[in-house]
């Protein structure tokens, strides 16, 4: 087994996810070291709600991306100021705490002191704020320690994405565990993504040896291709989400209006309308249509937007307003 070292060739967190997951299919083969970057994406856990955690048309109407991983963790947002390593092992080389020997490794040669705290995450020993955060997935003859290294990230854009959503959610699933993060170029100001990366390389290279390679001569393009489709899925990224409930409610000059969805798999299995409106048949016209939407504002708006009445109408201006 030759270690190998592989760079992303794209910033398109599907493709990367993809090739991830496909060295990890071929684990066995490793250990790799595969470090990336995804532009302007949040990245989600598998098993948590995607509305809870990250407000999701906000992200995709401002050009991001949201995609669901397959470890397990918290949400984390991604951009060109942040590095991803994964870290593709075979069982009888995996260790953590070896691993995470390489990221501190490559940070310390910028000056800079490092940590681990707990099982997930990795801080900077003067300031104790988080920098990585890591996840996991351990199949039959080879794992997956793969996390982000915020070297120069947009924080303001980190806390707008990362933002709980304005409806109130009664949710299943993991929550993400909230930490005071801080960029690497707080104490190395003059450290760039190019620069981790060699560092990483090479830090990589003294614990494991290994040769840089290319990612088509580590995995087949075809299951990267096969992986990339469900990455990009609506099912995957948000048809995973478990069973929850969300509540949303505002007045009109006719009345006032309060919508209880009950969602599967991102999907309005029941609705319930509860209205003081003087129309008595509005509150069981306006469950029926959003009945079986896509938890979305747009596809909830059009449910009601064809009605022939006034306050249907002024409903779906209202749902169109919103951002989950």
């Amino acid at each position: 087994m030759t270690p190998r070292i592989l760079f992303g060739d794209s910033f398109d967190p599907t493709r990367n996810l993809a090739v991830e997951e496909a060295l990890l299919l071929s684990g066995a083969a490793g250990p790799f070291l595969y470090l990336w970057q995804n532009a302007h994406t949040v990245v989600i856990g598998s098993g948590q709600n995607a509305w809870k955690e990250c407000r999701t048309e906000l992200l995709e109407s401002e050009g991001g991306t949201l995609v669901r991983r397959t470890t397990g963790g918290g949400a984390v947002y991604h951009d060109m100021g942040n590095l991803n390593f994964s870290f593709v092992m075979p069982k009888d080389l995996y260790s953590v705490e070896r691993q995470s020997q390489v990221i501190g490794q490559a940070i310390a040669a910028f000056g800079v002191k490092t940590e681990r705290s707990g099982r997930n995450d990795l801080v900077i020993s003067d300031t104790q704020a988080k920098f990585s955060g890591n996840a996991f997935r351990i199949r039959q003859d080879a794992a997956l320690h793969h996390g982000t290294i915020l070297v120069n990230v947009d924080m303001e854009k980190l806390g707008r994405y990362l933002a709980p959503s304005q409806q109130k959610l009664r949710a299943k699933g993991v929550d993400s565990v909230r930490s005071r993060v801080e960029n690497l170029t707080a104490h190395a100001p003059d450290l760039t993504i190019k620069d981790m990366m060699a560092a990483l390389a090479d830090a990589f290279r003294d614990q494991y040896g290994g040769e840089q390679v290319s990612i088509g001569e580590a995995v087949s393009e075809d299951t990267v291709s096969r992986l990339q489709s469900k990455y990009r899925s609506w099912d995957w990224t948000y048809g995973q989400t478990p069973r929850f409930d969300a509540q949303m409610e505002t007045r009109f000059p006719w009345g006032g209006v309060e919508l209880l969805l009950s969602l599967r798999r991102g999907t309005v299995d029941t609705a319930t309308c509860y209205t003081d409106a003087n129309d008595a048949s509005l509150a069981g016209r306006v469950s029926e249509a959003l009945q079986g939407s896509p938890y979305a504002s747009g596809d909830l708006a059009n449910r009601l937007a064809v009605s022939e009445q006034p306050e249907d109408r002024d409903i779906a201006a209202w749902l169109r307003e919103q951002k989950f």
